[in-house]
């Protein structure tokens, strides 16, 4: 829950935001972004080995899972992960990966069963990944099926959203988020049904439009036509927490301003006065933005494909959602919210070959760019502040000082 104390500091950091005629006094100069992090082989491959791969990744919503039985696999966090809700209703996830020869158990996108059979030679697991049968048992010297369960990968909710971390020794994801868990709290994320999920496929390095996402800085050029309309980008107040996390507040150019696609649509009652009032956007580090309102969430997912193509997936959830019989006003507001994003995903690609021009040395970015800057200080902690190439490094200007909130 966000309390009054800090509601009352934002809306005083909104008015100094707006009136200030300089970067405040002490900011740091923030060195410049080097060129190679976007676009160097051997630099991307250490941030998809250290950073992605021990990342929480938020892998799908618990309708998805409506009966015990109820499976679908998670693709974008790079290894096949199958998340499962086993005969009791828990929740698991395992690589979709059989323990004899490493053929995949499922092939489809979802589904329902009580167990699963590998089609290439038979083995069997139970909903809890427990092998229980193989062809041809008598062939096996000294099997011993206790040693031959599915790989579990780490799987944690925050309410009825589910992350997994292919990091055993990961820390559990609501101590990881950190003072975001208690925010969170009002959103009642239990309760928030699934509403659409799509995706875009875009030929641009990640880090591209996760930058977008970061900052308003962009939005008198690419949405004159929408956002810019009603935010004043002037007043954004930004809060960096540790590990990577951030969150972002924006408020409305005029204080009465609502949004009038939204106006009859379900409330969560136990939104606090700043997030309803206000844009906020939050940042679970590395690929998750949450932009909440008190009528409905969206959730944005930045997921690499590869060195020069990323996937953008847009889900959202809200109150009271029927999927049988939606709320008519449903349909327009994605709508709208997806020429939003296709205002930021159309220059993409077109970012990503001046990217990869001699022309691009690296990024000097301003206070208002400040989270984008954090992030790659956590992404240089992640992957070993001595195993980052020098001509990719970026020093550590912000962590440890003031401009962080713990």
């Amino acid at each position: 829950m966000m309390d009054t104390a800090t509601a009352t500091r934002i809306i005083q950091s909104m008015d100094y935001e707006r009136g200030r005629k300089g970067a405040p006094e002490g900011f740091p100069a923030l060195p410049d972004i080097p060129g190679a992090r976007y676009v160097d082989p051997a630099f991307l491959k250490l941030e998809r080995d250290r950073m992605w791969d021990r990342a929480w990744l938020y892998a799908g919503h618990a309708d998805q899972l409506p009966e015990p039985g109820s499976w679908f696999l998670a693709t974008n966090p790079g290894a096949p992960i199958l998340v499962v809700r086993d005969l009791k209703g828990e929740i698991r996830a395992f690589y979709n990966t059989c323990q004899h020869r490493g053929a995949p158990l499922v092939a489809e996108e979802s589904g329902q069963s009580r167990g699963f059979v590998c089609a290439y030679h038979g083995w069997s697991y139970t909903l809890e990944g427990k092998l229980t049968a193989v062809r041809d048992k008598r062939d096996f010297v000294d099997l011993d099926f206790s040693c031959r369960s599915l790989v579990s990968v780490r799987c944690e909710r925050i309410g009825n959203l589910i992350f997994v971390n292919q990091d055993p020794e990961a820390e559990p994801l609501l101590d990881h988020i950190g003072p975001m868990a208690a925010e969170f709290a009002q959103y009642d994320f239990d309760k928030l049904r699934l509403v659409d999920s799509r995706s875009y496929d875009v030929d641009c390095n990640v880090k591209v439009l996760l930058d977008a996402f970061l900052e308003v800085y962009h939005i008198k050029s690419i949405h004159q036509k929408t956002v810019d309309r009603f935010l004043d980008h002037r007043g954004m107040v930004i809060t960096l927490w540790p590990k990577g996390h951030s969150r972002m507040i924006t408020p409305n150019s005029r204080p009465d301003w609502k949004d009038p696609g939204t106006i009859g649509m379900p409330r969560i009652a136990s939104v606090t006065e700043v997030p309803a009032n206000n844009n906020v956007s939050y940042m679970i580090y590395p690929n998750f933005v949450m932009p909440p309102s008190d009528s409905g969430v969206p959730l944005l997912q930045f997921w690499p494909l590869g060195d020069t193509r990323c996937r953008v997936v847009s889900t959202w959830i809200g109150p009271d959602h029927d999927a049988e019989n939606p709320h008519p006003l449903w349909e327009q507001r994605i709508k709208n919210w997806e020429r939003i994003l296709y205002e930021d995903l159309q220059f993409a690609p077109q970012i990503q070959a001046s990217l990869q021009s001699k022309g691009f040395r690296g990024m000097p970015l301003n206070y208002q760019e400040r989270r984008i800057y954090h992030w790659h200080e956590e992404l240089d902690r992640r992957i070993g502040l001595n195993q980052v190439p020098p001509e990719a490094r970026v020093d550590q200007v912000l962590d440890g000082t003031q401009w962080i909130e713990s």
